[in-house]
């Protein structure tokens, strides 16, 4: 089997056939036993089923455009529109969530779908005439945990159809380029995959000190010119590189007002997690990657979910000297750390020990993904391990957001409100059910149902409901505590074997 390609390697441009290859096993980069790398099952876009009639089993285009990405290096795809087809564009957008809040046009889902095809037949047409035309984010703002609050950006529908179809495409060749130790937003990564990857190098490498840093305001300062630079490394379809310029020059409303975006990319935008990757890729992780092989003489490791890293150092002096020369690079591309949520702290097995020599407390933790890290001690060996618990903060806010919808469901059914209770104390204990993390979870299942006992006693002056009547009736129906996920070492060498 072959296919037709345009490219460019080694800048001198070549259009011919490329033998095509069956799919290997490794579809992504793989992941790091820190250092160490193995190729992994592939992971490629696990879309929803497809709802139309053109899908077939066996490998198709997007195979092909991924296997030539990973065999040509510097190949630059300079024909890539064309894989942005009807049926694609279907597909992504019935990939959409159905209740998302709707952009600056106010189209619903259930709208858009009612002439869908029409709509999808004109939208296609738009695309590759060069008429289609983004519009502005409707932005939004969401209460952090800090108090603070985050700008998002939601894109109209047909923005997003748009932009999920091209990341498609795009996520084909550019995830044949990231490197292991990445892992947000991307397919078949988990925020628990980064987690397991850091335990496993904090406990097997010889690491001493944790450098916890955190990018100011990355989505809102990405450099727009920078971003081109790096788009057209591997993308040479012109067609294709205009589409991420409207995007990224949309602008946002707010208030009925039209804001220009001269920097950053909108986060909510469906296209905005993949940009980012490739942004953080070029200006950290390649740089990271040859700083380590050339610069330290001890272990280095690293792992980036999104702009929110932690690196592991064997030296003191060489995390300093990182962390100056991190400063310096990332200035270059416009962007800067967050002084007070960048630390340097000593971390790692013999911290405690080394602490303790000279007079100071135990270790300090650092937060990382929702879990507060610990250098602590194993119940049974007393060796060192890297304990986990759910962020204090983290947890006060979510049963504060509990109380506030309990007040909201006062007068719903009982049956309702157990039902929700349940859906929420389950997907909770889905993320946070770790091993070591028993003691916050039943301090959070106690709070869920004291607050659900006050709001029943609150809805009548003379509630019959003890604390013995509802534990035996309502209590018991909230799910109990059980440990979704398995020890971080036992998973990571099963995902990564040697």
């Amino acid at each position: 089997m072959s296919y037709k390609t345009h490219m460019y390697v080694d800048g001198e441009s070549y259009s011919g056939v490329v033998p095509a290859k069956q799919p290997n096993k490794g579809g992504r980069p793989p992941a790091e036993v820190v250092e160490e790398r193995t190729l992994t099952k592939e992971n490629m876009d696990q879309q929803n089923p497809c709802r139309t009639q053109s899908r077939e089993s066996g490998p198709n285009e997007l195979d092909h455009v991924r296997e030539a990405a990973r065999r040509y290096g510097k190949l630059r795809f300079t024909a890539l529109l064309h894989h942005v087809t009807i049926d694609r564009l279907r597909e992504s957008y019935y990939s959409l969530k159905k209740r998302a809040a709707p952009g600056v046009d106010g189209v619903t889902w259930e709208e858009y779908g009612q002439t869908l095809e029409a709509r999808l037949s004109d939208l296609h047409g738009r695309i590759h005439r060069g008429a289609y035309r983004a519009k502005p984010s409707r932005r939004v703002w969401i209460p952090k945990s800090d108090g603070r609050q985050r700008p998002l950006g939601i894109a109209a529908l047909e923005d997003k159809i748009v932009q999920h179809a091209v990341g498609r495409v795009l996520k084909r060749i550019w995830e044949e380029d990231f490197l292991g130790f990445s892992y947000g937003f991307r397919p078949g990564r988990s925020q628990h995959d980064a987690l397991d990857a850091l335990y496993v190098g904090i406990e097997r490498k010889k690491v001493n000190w944790v450098l916890d840093f955190d990018i100011r305001a990355f989505f809102d300062r990405i450099d727009h010119a920078w971003m081109i630079k790096f788009v057209e490394h591997r993308i040479g379809d012109r067609k294709v590189v205009r589409l991420i310029q409207k995007w990224l020059k949309a602008g946002v409303m707010e208030q009925g007002r039209w804001i220009e975006t001269e920097e950053g990319s909108p986060q909510g935008a469906v296209i905005s997690p993949i940009l980012a990757n490739l942004y953080l890729h070029h200006v950290l992780d390649l740089w990271v990657n040859q700083w380590r092989r050339k610069n330290a003489t001890g272990d280095v490791i690293i792992v980036r979910y999104a702009d929110d890293a932690v690196l592991g150092f064997q030296h003191r002096q060489e995390a300093e000297r990182f962390l100056e020369q991190l400063r310096e690079r990332l200035g270059k591309f416009g962007l800067e750390l967050h002084t007070e949520k960048t630390r340097l702290i000593e971390f790692g097995r013999y911290a405690a020990e080394r602490r303790k020599k000279r007079g100071k407390g135990k270790p300090e933790t650092f937060n990382f993904l929702g879990f507060t890290h610990i250098s602590g001690t194993s119940q049974k060996a007393g060796n060192f391990a890297v304990q986990r618990k759910t962020i204090g903060k983290r947890m006060a806010a979510k049963l504060k957001d509990i109380k506030a919808e309990l007040h909201q469901r006062m007068h719903e059914s009982i049956k309702d409100t157990l039902k929700w209770l349940q859906s929420v104390v389950r997907g909770y204990f889905q993320y946070h059910a770790i091993p070591g993390n028993e003691h916050r979870l039943r301090a959070f299942r106690k709070d869920v149902l004291r607050l659900w006992l006050r709001q029943l006693r609150r809805r009548s002056q003379r509630s019959r409901w003890t604390w013995k009547r509802f534990k035996e009736r309502l209590a018991v129906q909230i799910p109990e505590i059980h440990i979704e996920h398995p020890y971080p070492g036992e998973r990571f060498d099963a995902k990564h074997p040697r």
